[in-house]
């Protein structure tokens, strides 16, 4: 069984150490690391296969068996995400602000790292990467666990990634993969005080919510996406129907895939015929309310749990409204606060709708699927928070941090 006290022990060790690199020092071991991952390709491919059979002898949904396999072109792409983290602007160190005040004392804020970052994800191997590659940048030990669907594969990648560190010299023990699969070991990590200063949540919405309510470790929520696509009455039809098919079925298997639509009544009877029409060639099942089967009699029925679900699947919700407003309001009650759209030519209803929707990332005739890390120029992200505190949307670097205020006196006391 793991020891976690020891691991603890070691990833604080760690946290101190990765404090005091230098940013080129930091570039040399994602580079390295970047470097390892590839050399050792057929070493993480074929766990990896290891992970896919037991996972699709298991009947494991098809856009979860997408989460979790690796090919070479995803293993190029999580090795250039670690270069491209290196080549980022790094953010520790940077002084905020320097102000004096009247009494003499220069107070100052400065970006620092968190310390040590734990992570508790699902069947996802590049999340193992991604980690990795935005702590140790912002100098933060990390420790993952990772699920029993995609053990093999994270095993065979944390390794690689150790080996590339310790290539340099630095300690392999900044990346931490926690093996035990039991339930036991997960609450421990997750009351690990005393080690963790964060612990982040990636994946579905019962993992967040075990976490959110078993953990007494700060927690930053991530990922479950409900994600909408507004269709408004002014909206470009066939702009409308490429994004909503993009969205939908670029990756069913993620977290800002489209699960729900919203379209305008206005809209509706030219729009849904052609939605039938290219979500047949992926085979997606529509269920729509009854307004929009009167014109499109052969989808399916909605029920009401349908439009607050994250289907992972080829399975999208319709539902028919009057106004924007009655659009926004939907939204906003079944969302997740993950990401929105809406597709339209009114200027008016698209500041509304960026305005006055609650989500991490609002957009305007563009697809969902743009919520990412390496979209948004961070190289990569440790997750998408959908909550308010500390960060929201894509976590890259700076989310990583903390500040802390330096004070520089001349002998000053307190009257």
């Amino acid at each position: 069984m793991t020891n976690l006290e020891d691991m603890g022990k070691r990833a604080r060790e760690a946290s101190r150490a990765l404090g005091r690199l230098g940013t080129a020092k930091k570039e040399q071991g994602l580079k390295a690391a970047a470097k390892a991952l590839m050399d050792g390709k057929e070493e993480i491919l074929a766990a990896n296969r290891q992970d896919v059979d037991a996972a699709v002898k298991k009947g494991m949904a098809p856009g979860l068996v997408d989460r979790l396999m690796l090919d070479e072109e995803r293993i190029q792409a999580m090795a250039d995400g670690l270069m491209q983290v290196a080549a980022l602007e790094d953010p520790v160190g940077e002084v905020l602000s320097m102000k004096p005040r009247p009494n003499g004392l220069l107070i100052g804020e400065k970006r620092v790292p968190l310390g040590v970052v734990g992570m508790i994800y699902e069947a996802r191997p590049n999340v193992t990467a991604d980690a990795f590659g935005l702590c140790f940048k912002t100098g933060n030990a990390v420790i993952l666990k990772g699920g029993s669907d995609a053990l093999s594969s994270n095993k065979a990648v944390a390794a690689c990634l150790r080996r590339g560190l310790e290539t340099e010299g630095l300690p392999g023990s900044a990346l931490q993969l926690i093996e035990d699969t039991d339930r036991e070991t997960t609450k421990k990590f997750m009351t690990m005080n005393q080690y963790l200063d964060v612990l982040i949540p990636r994946g579905g919405a019962g993992l967040i919510q075990a976490v959110v309510e078993n953990s007494t470790v700060p927690v930053i929520e991530t990922g479950t996406g409900n994600c909408h696509i507004y269709v408004d009455e002014s909206a470009d039809i066939q702009m409308a129907l490429d994004i909503v098919y993009n969205a939908k079925t670029q990756r069913i298997g993620v977290c800002n895939a489209c699960e729900s639509l919203v379209v305008h009544r206005k809209a509706a009877g030219e729009f849904l015929p052609g939605l039938k029409e290219v979500l047949d060639k992926k085979q997606v099942e529509i269920r729509a309310d009854e307004e929009a089967r009167r014109i499109v009699p052969e989808f399916s029925a909605a029920a009401e749990e349908d439009w607050g679900k994250e289907y992972l699947d080829y399975i999208i919700s319709v539902k028919t409204v009057g106004s924007l407003e009655e659009a926004i309001r939907h939204i906003n009650r079944y969302n997740t606060r993950h990401s929105e759209a809406i597709i339209t030519s009114d200027y008016a209803n698209a500041l509304k709708f960026l305005e006055e929707i609650d989500a991490a990332a609002v957009y305007v005739n563009a697809s969902t699927r743009f919520t990412d890390g390496y979209e948004f120029g961070f190289g990569a992200e440790i997750g998408i928070s959908t909550q308010k505190l500390h960060a929201r949307g894509p976590m890259g670097l700076k989310a990583l941090t903390t500040t802390k205020y330096i004070i520089f006196g001349d002998g000053q006391v307190r009257p």
